[in-house]
C-alpha cells in the first residue's frame, strides 16, 4: 500500500517564493519582500527612475528587477513613462499613500473643523499635509454656495504659488523644502528658496499665508498652520474662494477663524508654541 507521504511535498524542499523567517518570527513570502525594495526605492526618491538606477537603489540586478516591475505595473503600483522609459509610482500606490495620509491623527482631528469653517465662511476649506511630492490635499469641505474651484483629494500644491505651499515652505526645514522645489515644474518667473526668504519670514510672523489671484485669476486663498507637541507643522487649514468676496486681511473673519481653528487643533495635539523651523 502506497504511503500518502509519497506525493506530499518534501519537508526539506526550499521555495523561491516562500521562506521561513528568522526564529520566533512569522513566515513570509520572500519574493514580495524582495520586490518591495523597488517600491521603497521609488518612494524614497519621490521621482521616476531609470531601470538601472532603480535596480541599483534596490540592491539588485536590472534583469532581476524587471519582472517585478512588470507585475507591479499590472497591479497599478508602478507605471512606466512612455517617452523616457523611467519607472515611477503608479495610481494604486498613490491611492494607498493618500488613504494613509487621511488616517493621520491630526487629519482626523481637523476634519470636523473644516466642515464648520466652510459653512461659517461660505468658502471651500481643505486640509493639506506634507506628502512625498509636497503639500497634498487630503480633505475638502465644499462651500455651501457653488464655487467653481477645483480642489480635489490628492492634489499636490505648488510651494511657490499657493497659500498651502508657501505655509509649508515657511515652516519646514530648508533642505526638505529645497528638495520639493527641485521637483516642481519650472515656471516663469521661478524664484528659488533664497529669493523667497523675505516672504516666508512675513508668513511666520503673521501666522498665515496668502495667495491672491496667484494660480487662477479671481481665486484667492488663506492658510493657517497646525503644529504638534514638538512644534512641527503637521498640516495646513486652507480656505479658498472668489477674490471679489474673500477678505485676506489679517483681522478679517476668514483669517481670524482659520487661526482660531488651527490653534485649537494644535492645542489638542499638545502644542505650546507657534512652531519652529530647523535648517
Amino acid at each position: 500500500m502506497a504511503s500518502h507521504r509519497k506525493n506530499a511535498p518534501n519537508d526539506n524542499d526550499s521555495s523561491d517564493t516562500l521562506e521561513t523567517a528568522p526564529e520566533r518570527g512569522p513566515r513570509g513570502i520572500q519574493s514580495i519582500e524582495v520586490g518591495g525594495q523597488l517600491l521603497t526605492a521609488l518612494a524614497h526618491h519621490g521621482r521616476p527612475l531609470a531601470l538601472k538606477d532603480l535596480a541599483r537603489e534596490a540592491g539588485m540586478a536590472p534583469a532581476k528587477a524587471h519582472p517585478y516591475l512588470v507585475s507591479f505595473i499590472k497591479l497599478g503600483l508602478v507605471e512606466q513613462e512612455a517617452l523616457s522609459g523611467r519607472y515611477g509610482l503608479g495610481p494604486l500606490a498613490l491611492q494607498l499613500g493618500l488613504i494613509s495620509l487621511q488616517q493621520y491623527e491630526p487629519v482626523r482631528l481637523a476634519t470636523p473643523r473644516i466642515e464648520e469653517l466652510a459653512q461659517a465662511l461660505n468658502l471651500t476649506v481643505a486640509i493639506a499635509v506634507w506628502g512625498n511630492r509636497g503639500p497634498t490635499i487630503v480633505r475638502v469641505a465644499e462651500a455651501p454656495s457653488p464655487v467653481h474651484i477645483s480642489m480635489r483629494h490628492g492634489t499636490v500644491m505648488s510651494l511657490r504659488g499657493t497659500a498651502s505651499g508657501l505655509l509649508f515652505a515657511a515652516h519646514l526645514p530648508e533642505a526638505q523644502v529645497q528638495a520639493a522645489l527641485d521637483l516642481e515644474p519650472e515656471a516663469t518667473p521661478c524664484p528659488g528658496l533664497a529669493e523667497m526668504q523675505a516672504e516666508l519670514a512675513l508668513i511666520r510672523e503673521a501666522g498665515l499665508a496668502r495667495a491672491q489671484d496667484a494660480v487662477v485669476a479671481g481665486v484667492s486663498a488663506l492658510a493657517a498652520p497646525v503644529f504638534d507637541d514638538q512644534g512641527r507643522m503637521v498640516l495646513s487649514l486652507t480656505a479658498i474662494g472668489p477674490s471679489r468676496s474673500f477678505s485676506l486681511a489679517a483681522d478679517g473673519l476668514p483669517a481670524r477663524s482659520l487661526r482660531r481653528a488651527a490653534e485649537d487643533i494644535s492645542r489638542q495635539l499638545g502644542s505650546r508654541a507657534s512652531g519652529s523651523v530647523s535648517t
